[in-house]
């Protein structure tokens, strides 16, 4: 079984590379193959780190007619060899632009590279709709075909510089003349496909390019990047030999499986990879990015993170991106930290739905949410091994004492002066948050037939059940104690609707706790 392992494609974006030097590949090229029998121009969507640019590589090179490359894939008794077309390539995915007139400077410095490679010499002193222009109809004359293009990272100086919305509509602009001259010159083009993590708005940066096939929601493409359950049983079966360090095959779905696209369900191929190569459970694709601009979003939204696990939204909220506006939820969902669970249609509306891809995503976004949401990372960074212990120990006595402790720590100067801390939901924030960064089996507005538990918690054969209640503060005593009106309601409520007989079937210990 050793024998037949293969070399992992870490960080390899290079379709030849991966095929001459006996890489794992997952086979891509039926996608391939519907996509450029079935249309012409086409944009997809896509988080970071899925493989984008491999799929682009991977178009080129059958444009291109490298035959060899394709040999026991699907496409290969279906595609004519014969014909090459020339292939435009152009990827912002290097380097920070930060200015309008770097823009303009790698645009041209991208046009460059395809003239030279492509043999072409174009006159000088072209702006960059004219140059793009003259290189697609000197493409198509010399080599007798016409012009494929394709676009990565389309979006990325736009993405670099939401937090400056000045220069990020100065890079859509720039961009949005780019993309432009692909309508413009439709007879010229053979193929276009565009790809990147954002969805902006066709009215945005596509205003003239509005013919484009959106396949980003198409369960037909669901999983056009990624690896599906099928992949790793298959292609990455020698990685399950006996021999190698066990990885549990439904561990292995729970941290990374579950991204969506209404159709088949697939893994982030880098946390895959990098699982094979390291055998042990991490969140490999959450570390290669923190998302500081997502979370200053969500403090200052004041988002009620428990809601994240399941979010409701229609179209107009989950294509509601762009510079001047970015919905939340279209937010979490286009950068990868939620994905899609469902769909139905309200008459001529569609309902989707949003939560958590997996255990990765949901620990680690949480761990990160509620270090910010207590301004105290250290301590709450701390508290969460604790947490963990007391409840392997059962210790309620301890529980209690140690959720006081976490609310205590946050520190006085920034609870007094931080917005977030004003409105209600951030105390239940706080709490769920810290109990979901464990990963823990959390279930949220949990329905019984009287009514819904605000959140349970089944951990080491233990069930908890959770009801809050915002106690207002009516007096303060000498002492420094307040007194509070409608303390003690939270647990009133879990015992006066017997909350607990919804478990009591599965014979094991329920606690009740009302905070």
């Amino acid at each position: 079984m050793n024998l037949s392992r293969k070399k992992l494609p870490i960080g390899i974006q290079t379709f030849r590379h991966i095929r001459e030097e006996g890489y794992y590949y997952v086979d891509k090229t039926a996608f391939v193959h519907k996509l450029v029998t079935g249309g012409k121009y086409y944009f997809l969507s896509r988080p970071r780190r899925f493989g984008k640019s491999l799929f682009l590589d991977t178009l080129a090179e059958l444009f291109e007619g490298n035959e060899p490359l394709f040999r026991g894939l699907y496409c290969h008794d279906k595609w004519d060899w014969s014909v090459r077309y020339p292939v435009v390539r152009l990827s912002f995915g290097a380097g920070l632009l930060q200015e309008a007139q770097r823009l303009q400077a790698k645009i041209h410095d991208l046009l460059s590279v395809n003239e030279q490679r492509l043999g072409l010499s174009l006159p000088p002193g072209l702006d960059v709709p004219q140059r793009f222009s003259a290189l697609l109809r000197q493409a198509e004359e010399k080599y007798g075909q016409r012009v494929v293009v394709l676009v990565d990272e389309y979006d990325k100086p736009i993405l670099d510089n939401l937090t400056d919305s000045e220069t990020s509509r100065q890079m859509r602009n720039g961009l949005r003349d780019l993309y432009s001259v692909i309508k413009d010159n439709d007879a010229h083009i053979q193929f276009a496909f565009l790809t990147g993590v954002s969805k902006f708005s066709k009215v945005s940066i596509f205003s003239g390019l509005n013919n484009l096939n959106d396949i980003t929601v198409d369960a037909d493409y669901s999983a056009i990047c990624g690896y599906t359950d099928e992949d790793v049983d298959t292609v990455f079966a020698p990685e399950f030999a006996p021999e190698l360090a066990g990885l549990e095959r439904q561990q292995i779905r729970d941290w990374y499986n579950g991204y969506n696209w209404l159709g088949t369900a697939v893994y982030n191929p880098f946390d895959l990879l990098l699982l094979f190569d390291k055998r042990q459970f991490r969140p490999y694709w959450f570390e290669t990015g923190t998302p500081t601009f997502l979370l200053e979003v969500l403090m200052q939204r004041g988002t009620f993170t428990p809601s994240l696990a399941n979010l409701r939204c229609d179209d107009g909220l989950l294509n509601s991106f762009d510079v001047d506006y970015m919905a939340t939820e279209a937010l979490l969902w286009q950068t990868g930290y939620l994905t899609l669970r469902g769909q139905r249609l309200l008459g001529a509306r569609s309902e989707y739905t949003l939560g958590y891809p997996n255990l990765e995503v949901k620990s680690t976004l949480n761990d990160a949410l509620v270090k910010a949401l207590s301004g105290n990372p250290s301590a709450a960074s701390r508290a969460m091994g604790d947490l963990y212990d007391l409840l392997m120990a059962n210790h309620l006595a301890g529980l209690q004492q140690h959720l006081h402790s976490l609310f205590a720590s946050i520190p006085h100067d920034w609870y007094r002066n931080n917005p977030i801390t004003q409105y209600e939901g951030y105390w239940a924030s706080v709490f769920y948050s810290h109990f979901a960064a464990l990963g823990l089996d959390i279930a949220l507005e949990d329905v019984t037939n009287k009514g819904r538990i605000d959140m349970t918690v089944l951990f080491n054969g233990h069930i908890y059940l959770f009801e809050f209640k915002v106690v207002e503060v009516l007096e303060q005593s000498a002492k420094g104690k307040g007194k509070g009106k409608g303390k003690g309601k939270a647990l009133a409520q879990l015992q006066a609707r017997n909350y607990a007989e919804k478990y009591r079937a599965r014979g094991e210990p329920i606690h009740l706790i009302g905070v």
